[in-house]
């Protein structure tokens, strides 16, 4: 071998090498682990919330029929109130990275604050069933699978996508992946709680 291939095969080995540590160590530190508990746990953990709160929690993790006319009900009743909604899908790997900050961030704030998941564009209602029974959350899900609820509530295409509400109806949407419950938490209290 040439010293100019050894160099570039060097280079390349430590290229290499430099990416999976990277990434190693993102995914380790910006990881939020998904919650252990079982649905009724999360409902005892969330008793004692309003009406309308609680009427999400007694869903927890159920997908929901009626696509957008449901859904628009649904936030009627929320009038008034922070809301929290998450459009992912259960072929999307970054939803997937991101269900535990939601599990964590909607049992913490969930006494005060609405969440609600659109599943968009999931070809299979049983795969977003399944997704759901490993990944449980403390609120229920619209099952969405022509993606146009997702489109009409988010203005996006992309999944995932997450939108706050404050108590005036005033939004803010954000694309992508919340990499920590954190992160997550810290947007809820900026963008819906003190909104």
């Amino acid at each position: 071998m040439t010293p100019v291939r050894l160099l570039l095969a060097a280079a390349g080995i430590a290229l290499l090498i430099l990416l999976v540590v990277g990434l190693t160590q993102l995914h380790s530190s910006t990881a939020t682990p998904t919650v252990k508990l079982s649905l009724a746990q999360m409902r005892a953990q969330l008793a004692g919330s309003s009406g309308p709160l609680a009427a999400l929690h007694d869903q927890a993790s159920e997908l929901l029929p009626g696509g957008l006319g449901a859904l628009r009900a649904r936030l009627a009743t929320l009038r008034g109130r922070p809301i929290v909604i998450n459009k992912w899908a259960s072929w999307c790997a970054p939803c997937r990275a991101e269900f535990g900050a939601f599990q964590h961030v909607s049992l913490a704030l969930g006494h005060s604050v609405a969440f609600l998941g659109i599943d968009s564009g999931d070809a299979s209602r049983a795969d977003a069933a399944a997704f759901l029974r490993t990944l449980p959350v403390s609120y229920p899900s619209y099952y969405d699978a022509s993606g146009q609820a997702g489109l009409a509530i988010t203005d996006s295409t992309f999944t995932p996508v997450t939108v706050f509400y404050d108590r005036n109806g005033n939004d803010y949407i954000h694309q992508g992946p919340y990499a920590s419950a954190a992160k997550l938490e810290a947007d809820v209290r900026r963008y819906a709680l003190d909104g």
